[in-house]
């Protein structure tokens, strides 16, 4: 059996359509994620919206009678699915209709295609990085964060982080330091937690 946690709770919640704030929570967790991933699938700005909300439309029609069983599968692989389904849709629906049978084979050809699992798999990195920061901005003081961006995101010299901040180039190392750590270990729980 596996241990309950925060995103196996959510996905219960979900089953109830009129849970607003599971739905919210949903939304704000995974948006994003399956955002970023329709634009990796060359989608323009809008399309990915749409396709954003054609998952949660799906979800919302499936998610009742979805039973979250680990030896079956993760959510994520679940999650990709849909997404890829949204996708093919959206980048089809110009051509006219779009039939069932194209998006069947779609996805087999797309779990046959490297390029789209890697593209899932660098959102999913990116998706738990965006969590982590969420948790990291309200731990951390403002100079440390911005130490951290500035040095360890941007790429900037230390030294120069430090002076344009008023820090010590110690302070920079140790804010980049600290963060990082906090950050795995927020990253560490994350994946855990999703089975």
């Amino acid at each position: 059996m596996y241990s309950r946690s925060t995103h196996i709770s959510l996905l219960e919640r979900l089953g109830d359509s009129q849970d607003a704030s599971a739905w919210r929570e949903f939304h704000d967790r995974y948006a994003a994620l399956i955002i970023g991933f329709a634009r990796r699938r060359n989608l323009q700005p809008a399309d990915c919206d749409d396709v954003a909300q054609n998952v949660l439309l799906t979800l919302s029609r499936k998610m009742p009678e979805f039973q979250y069983d680990p030896a079956k599968g993760k959510f994520r692989s679940y999650l990709k699915t849909i997404a890829l389904h949204a996708i093919f849709r959206k980048q089809h629906e110009r051509h006219g209709e779009v039939h069932l049978e194209y998006l069947q084979d779609a996805t087999r050809a797309a779990a046959e295609d490297e390029t789209i699992d890697e593209a899932w798999e660098a959102e999913w990195r990116q998706y738990h990085v965006r969590l982590g920061m969420r948790a990291v901005a309200a731990e951390f003081n403002d100079a440390d964060r911005r130490a951290f961006q500035q040095y360890a995101l941007d790429g900037r010299d230390a030294s120069e982080v430090a002076e344009a901040l008023s820090m010590s180039v110690d302070q920079v190392y140790q804010a980049k330091s600290r963060i990082m750590r906090r950050l795995k270990l927020l990253i560490e729980k994350q994946v855990e937690e999703e089975g």
